[in-house]
């Protein structure tokens, strides 16, 4: 109590067990006492919050033995008047996990709300369609960093595409949005400014050391092994580290899983470039590793770290890791990720789930589908391609059988709002690169044909008729490290959405599944 007295006199951070309290100034002795009686009086609950602060969990001797400096005693963090107390060993000021811990409170109470008021409501029909087509339009899961709108796309906490580009802070005045406002967009729902994204960046380059585990592993796979198994191996690989599961073992209260489950995902998507860059460099640049450039942000080091040090380079991976990095919670690596989350598995155990599933062909792959037709397009009529020409071409290929990749949506009923940004980037860098100018030619030719079909209900470009051409402009051709790319990008919004999943308390995910038999008998 007198600590904590003289804390609040002062103003200054006191040193309390193994982290910091920050308290505010206050005017006087007596309601400084006030302040500190109000803390550790008045109620049991009090007395064990002041027990927690003060009595830090021991890491397992084999952590301190690792040497690893991320395995220090956790110190989980307490609100007091609104300030937070920093975690131990990553950085004494916390401000996204400040600014999280202030609003899970609110997200808490809404869902309380939402239950209370709502909880017997049904959310529509389910077919017999539905079933047997994977589900399809079938809502049955909470997922708060993104939804999709049939017709502005894909919307970010509410924000659309065009939205974050205007008012997420830049590298640049005139650049592409940082992915690291996107992140804390994601945990806390409110839009950052430019100094709290320039801490956040600083806070990934703090955790950012990769474990020598990870290396040992890569360098014990087969040379020719697929960049996604790398990746896949690479986050397994760190999950013996895992702040949640050391925290679970020892004895961890269920209102505090989202605190080491930030911390694991935090660490995760820090380490995510360095080791996409690895990999990179390991499976096509005969394993030359390139430092990090303490003065880039997260995705401008992905760029430097795989060997590009084109300001056009770097500008195109924050665009590409802003606009892949989540997709509402249906599709397979969100799901995936939060199907094995909600069984209480740690971030890293949860996120490598989501990556094996983004590297199936019918979800990771379609850009790679889009450059292989277009380079089929190339060689059939040749790069300088009339507009008359490649609308026979097109509907040939449909009448064929075959699709145009790179076209049409599931929900979506106008251009994605993503193909749209990619274009303006195009435009801006790009504009007399051929790849791009037939792409431009598609864009004005399929939506046609395809509507004369009859059989399209959404004509338009999707985000994957566009990235794979960004990419091979800028030198990266290497067409099976883009899904390794895709997998870093997408690991900001899954990861987001984990560690909201653990405030909320959502339970483990456990739909109903019936037979064939049982559907006969039901509707026979």
């Amino acid at each position: 109590l007198f600590l904590l007295t003289l804390c609040c006199r002062s103003g200054a951070a006191a040193a309390v067990g193994s982290c910091k309290v920050r308290l505010p100034r206050v005017g006087s002795a007596d309601s400084c006492s006030e302040t500190a009686a109000h803390i550790v009086a008045g109620s049991m609950k009090s007395t064990q919050l002041l027990r927690r602060l003060v009595s830090p969990v021991p890491a397992p001797a084999s952590a301190w033995q690792r040497g690893n400096k991320r395995t220090s005693p956790q110190i989980y963090p307490l609100l007091f008047g609104g300030h937070c107390v920093a975690t131990q060993g990553i950085s004494n000021d916390c401000e996204l996990k400040c600014a999280l811990a202030e609003v899970i409170p609110s997200l808490q109470d809404r869902l309380k709300s939402i239950k209370a008021a709502f909880g017997s409501k049904s959310l529509g029909e389910v077919t017999v369609n539905m079933a047997l087509g994977g589900m399809r339009g079938v809502p049955g899961l909470l997922w708060e960093t993104s939804l999709l709108d049939a017709e502005d796309g894909i919307r970010f906490r509410g924000h659309t595409i065009t939205e974050l580009q205007q008012k997420l802070p830049k590298a640049y005045t005139s650049g592409e949005p940082l992915p690291e406002g996107l992140l804390w967009l994601f945990l806390t729902g409110n839009m950052p400014s430019k100094e709290q994204v320039a801490g956040l960046s600083a806070e990934l380059r703090k955790r950012a050391d990769i474990p020598p585990q990870v290396f040992k592993v890569l360098e014990a796979l087969p040379a020719k092994t697929h960049p996604m198994t790398q990746l896949s191996c690479a986050i397994m690989s760190m999950q013996p580290d895992s702040k949640f599961a050391r925290a679970y073992e020892n004895g961890l209260s269920k209102s505090d899983y989202w605190d080491p489950t930030f911390e694991d995902s935090l660490d995760c998507i820090a380490r995510l470039p360095g080791i996409a860059a690895a990999i990179y460099r390991r499976t096509f640049r005969n394993g030359s590793l390139i430092n990090a450039d303490p003065a880039l942000d997260w995705a401008g080091n992905l760029a430097h770290m795989m060997g590009y040090s084109d300001r056009g380079v770097r500008e195109l991976m924050r665009l590409y890791m802003t606009i892949h990095s989540d997709h509402e919670g249906g599709n397979v690596s969100a799901h995936a990720t939060h199907l094995v989350g909600s069984a209480l598995s740690d971030p890293y155990l949860s996120f490598a789930a989501g990556l094996n599933g983004l590297a199936g062909p019918l979800h990771g792959l379609a850009n790679q589908e889009v450059l292989k037709w277009l380079n089929q397009v190339e060689s059939e009529l040749g790069s300088d391609v009339s507009r008359e020409d490649l609308s026979r071409y097109v509907s040939a290929t449909l009448k064929s059988g075959r699709v145009v990749p790179g076209y049409g949506h599931a929900v979506l009923r106008k251009t994605d709002p993503r193909f749209t940004c990619q274009r303006e980037f195009a435009l801006k860098h790009l504009p007399d690169y051929p790849k791009f100018k037939l792409v431009s030619k598609l864009f004005d030719v399929v939506p046609a044909v395809l509507a004369e079909t009859g059989k399209v209900a959404n004509p338009w470009p999707n985000v994957d008729a566009h990235s794979g051409v960004l990419l091979q402009f800028h030198g990266i051709t290497e067409e099976n490290f883009y899904t390794v790319l895709f997998g870093v990008s997408r690991a900001i919004g899954v990861l987001s959405q984990l560690v909201l999943s653990r405030a909320m308390g959502l339970p483990i995910e456990r739909p109903k599944s019936v037979t064939t038999g049982w559907l006969e008998n039901k509707f026979g």
